[in-house]
């Protein structure tokens, strides 16, 4: 027999491309997930992936049961959407899904605006990257997320929150600190600091700012490159480079005149025209409970949010 759990962890490791990876975020040992795909292969009477030492490929015929799992699991999600809307579409959990980079500036106040707004809708959260987000959106596995513009995906309804810009970080003792202000083609002559790949702010940095891409070095890229803002600003005091952060993780005051709170980093504003990201709301058009995600966005909107333009 076909089982709902056994489609969700086909569609976890047609996300992952990795049995290990795709238990540990369906929160089951990898033998059990092993097991149930076997088992819904031989129920189907086809291979559903090419095994290999570090990945599992999805087959040809695979990719289209995988298709239509992620339907079968969405038109199950929304059944239970429904439900809950006949009773209060403010009564039971909401699973949003939030980028790394805007996680740790945006939960925190975000959790205590819902609690007391919505105290009977907790928020069920997950940090992930950009395209597991989107994956966990189509299959139903979360009901929505809080992402940054540009991604691809044109199937899903969205609601801008804000726009956010971004800020240099830049060594306490580099010429560019004593500045007000920092413009795109002072730091095309400096060592940009990214964030490794699969992080969508590496690519809003290099969209904002294409002028800092010259003097990002590939041939040093496994040096310089970082797994979080955090670290990126911890190589900058160290004088390895410079770099960009989101206007809301930059450190209350470190803007203002006199701020000493950390002195080996300075923050700078960019003079005019300072790059930016767009920050949405995203969900499935098939979600029902259209009550929960307008208490979400007002809840998001009642934070304190710095330095950027509510839309």
């Amino acid at each position: 027999m076909v089982t709902l759990t056994a489609l969700r962890y086909l569609v976890a490791v047609a996300g992952t491309r990795h049995f290990g990876k795709a238990a540990k975020g369906c929160h089951v040992s990898q033998p059990a997930l092993s097991t149930a795909v076997r088992k819904l292969e031989e129920e189907l009477g086809i291979p559903l992936f090419e095994r290999g030492s570090t990945e599992a490929t999805v087959t040809p015929i695979g990719l289209e049961i995988v298709q239509q799992a992620r339907v079968i699991l969405d038109q199950v999600a929304r059944l239970r959407d429904i439900a809950r809307q006949g009773l209060d579409p403010l009564d039971g959990p909401l699973t949003l899904g939030v980028i790394y980079t805007i996680g740790p500036y945006l939960l925190p106040d975000l959790v205590r605006q819902a609690l007391r707004r919505t105290p009977t809708m907790p928020l069920v959260l997950q940090e992930r990257f950009t395209a597991d987000l989107l994956d966990l959106l189509r299959e139903g596995s979360i009901d929505c997320a809080i992402l940054a513009e540009p991604f691809a995906d044109a199937g899903l309804a969205v609601a801008a929150l804000y726009d956010e810009p971004f800020v240099a970080v830049v060594p306490a003792g580099h010429p560019l600190a004593r500045q007000p202000h920092v413009t795109s083609e002072q730091l095309q002559r400096e060592n940009m600091l990214l964030l490794g790949r699969g992080h969508c702010f590496r690519d809003h940095v290099l969209q904002a700012c294409p002028e800092t891409a010259p003097s990002y070095h590939p041939g040093l890229r496994g040096r310089f490159e970082g797994s979080s803002l955090d670290t990126l600003q911890h190589m900058v005091a160290a004088g390895i480079g410079v770099t960009l952060v989101p206007r809301l993780g930059v450190p209350p005051g470190a803007l203002e005149p006199g701020w000493n709170d950390n002195p080996h980093v300075r923050y700078l504003p960019f003079g005019e025209a300072p790059p930016t990201r767009r920050v949405v709301l995203c969900w499935r058009h098939s979600f029902p409970r259209h009550a929960a995600i307008a208490a979400l966005r007002n809840a998001i909107h009642a934070c304190a949010l710095p330095g950027v333009a509510r839309l």
